[in-house]
């Protein structure tokens, strides 16, 4: 009766009509859900310019169309889809890969790339993540012993500014702004730190606002990439002279965390805490809400099936991939219902905003099937295998969550780059964290875990593997770096894996700061 109660009054501060309809859809096996999204993703785009080149009307003609749409329509990654395709939308021109004029792009967070990306985002698509995202909220009155009472208080949400750039007839800015900005007026009451500070472009004045307003707030969810929330929450009870974030905020109960695997940060964050607090893992993209967690204790998140997004799974293997990481021409793909559990899949989304079989560029394994179920293990050109060690970014986030807890440090940020000397490969790591560690233990521990969860680690160790190098450094470095990198606030992370260009930029500015 309770959990009735709460879940009728969020539903009359005034859902439309097509959310709440959505939010009762019967649940179709995942295979008839995603052929049910494929058509209408190829229906309303087949007079696009897109849709007239790839015959969209032939594949919805197909006795199976998701057979057909995968042997017609080639893989993209970004920069194929941009030049071909995407850069048209930019000066106006409609009807390109989705009906109509592009109004809002998001431009990406990635450190890799030089260039910001522009991605685009509809109205379809927002629709779609919206409903993903009071799904994900009304699965919380599935929950037993949480304080439900925390659902109707403030949101705290960490993200990008939403003062857009403003192009030639479109605005450009991180997704979360577009979010924030385009939020539907029934959540406003709820939202933190409210439209003057979320406007606010330099990352430092915004965190200076929040950390100043932040006792008069009755905070119940804090949003946002793990190591931002906790460099903020730092902050308030440094500033405040607090003990905990409890004090000021005792009706904190949720914290809803995407963009980076939260273990290794586990330790650190829960150090501020006074009392346990559900954590709920998403899994949000500029590209669209591909997943996110809807019951207590998940093997993983559920991939967001019947809205918006088609997907398809490609093996992360050498026949689809070479060794930086990009995709081939003809990768071989699998549907919802052909996948198999525990194998790494690179993801190829088709979505409301005229992403077309697109290389998201992370990649899953799948942990429960029959839910569908996945997590996040890493990045398509975020992997080392120098000698065939294969060793991937949730190997790594292992690692530095065991040692964190042996060694009973908070690790703040990671990143780990090759060493290919001849006759010596190996790996380097540079570890964040302003505990005292003993950094020759600390990479022991590190070693010794990833012997033990990786088999193929385990064997190049013993020969051609032999130099592992390990640096602490305190955790304003690696916020001080992507400052320098301009890339700076809530949806920035810093990358796991440092190569190229890159890696010699984070070894200028180490050897500048004489670290």
């Amino acid at each position: 009766m309770h959990s009735t109660l709460h879940r009728m009054a969020l539903l009359e501060i005034g859902l439309p009509k097509s959310i709440a309809k959505a939010l009762r859809l019967p649940t179709n096996s995942p295979k008839r859900q995603q052929l049910r999204v494929l058509k209408a993703l190829l229906k309303k785009a087949k007079y696009t310019q897109f849709g007239q080149r790839y015959g969209f009307e032939n594949i919805l003609n197909q006795r199976d169309p998701r057979r057909q749409f995968r042997e017609m329509v080639p893989a993209h990654d970004y920069n194929k889809i941009y030049q071909e395709w995407w850069n048209k939308t930019l000066d106006g021109t409609p009807d390109v890969c989705w009906p109509g004029m592009i109004k809002y792009y998001a431009l990406s967070s990635g450190t890799s790339e030089a260039a910001s990306k522009y991605i685009p985002i509809t109205q379809d698509l927002m629709r779609g993540n919206r409903v993903a995202m009071i799904k994900q909220l009304l699965s919380l009155f599935t929950y037993e012993n949480v304080p439900l009472k925390s659902v109707g208080k403030g949101y705290l949400m960490l993200g990008g500014s939403t003062d857009l750039q403003k192009g030639p007839g479109y605005f450009a800015g991180d997704l979360s702004g577009i979010t924030a900005k385009k939020a539907p007026f029934w959540f406003s009451p709820f939202y933190k730190p409210g439209k003057k500070i979320a406007k606010t472009r330099d990352w430092n004045k915004k965190l200076e606002a929040i950390v100043e307003q932040a006792p008069s707030w009755d905070i119940g969810f804090v949003v946002g990439v793990p190591a931002w929330i906790q460099m903020c929450m730092e902050m308030i009870i440094e500033r405040h002279k607090l003990k905990h974030i409890h004090e000021i905020w005792p009706n904190l109960a949720f914290f809803c965390h995407g963009g980076v695997a939260f273990d290794p940060y586990k330790k650190g964050f829960e150090k501020l805490l006074r009392q346990p607090i559900t954590y709920i893992e998403t899994y949000l993209a500029s590209e669209g809400f591909i997943a996110y967690q809807d019951r207590q204790f998940p093997d993983g998140m559920k991939l967001v099936l019947n809205e918006h997004i088609f997907f398809e799974f490609v093996p992360f293997n050498e026949e689809n991939f070479d060794a930086d990481g990009n995709i081939t021409n003809k990768p071989q793909s699998f549907m919802i219902d052909e996948v198999e559990e525990n194998k790494d899949y690179a993801l190829l989304l088709s979505t409301s905003a005229g992403a077309w079989r697109y290389l998201i560029g992370d990649t899953i394994k799948f942990v429960n099937k029959e839910k569908s179920e996945i997590i996040i293990s890493g990045r398509t050109k975020h992997f080392l295998s120098l000698c065939g060690e294969h060793l991937s970014v949730d190997n790594m986030n292992k690692a530095v969550q065991v040692a964190s807890e042996k060694m009973n440090i908070s690790v703040a940020e990671f990143t780990v780059s090759a060493i290919s000397e001849p006759g010596a490969f190996g790996h380097h790591w540079f570890v964040g964290t302003d505990d005292r560690v003993d950094p020759e233990a600390l990479k022991n521990i590190i070693d010794e875990t990833l012997i033990e969860i990786n088999d193929d680690y385990a064997t190049e160790r013993k020969s051609p593997l032999k130099n592992i190098q390990l640096n602490v450094l305190p955790e304003k470095t690696f916020f001080e770096f992507l400052e320098k990198k301009g890339k700076i606030g809530g949806q920035h992370k810093f990358p796991r894996v440092l190569k190229g260009s890159l890696l010699e930029d984070w070894k200028d500015f180490l050897h500048k700061d004489n670290f």
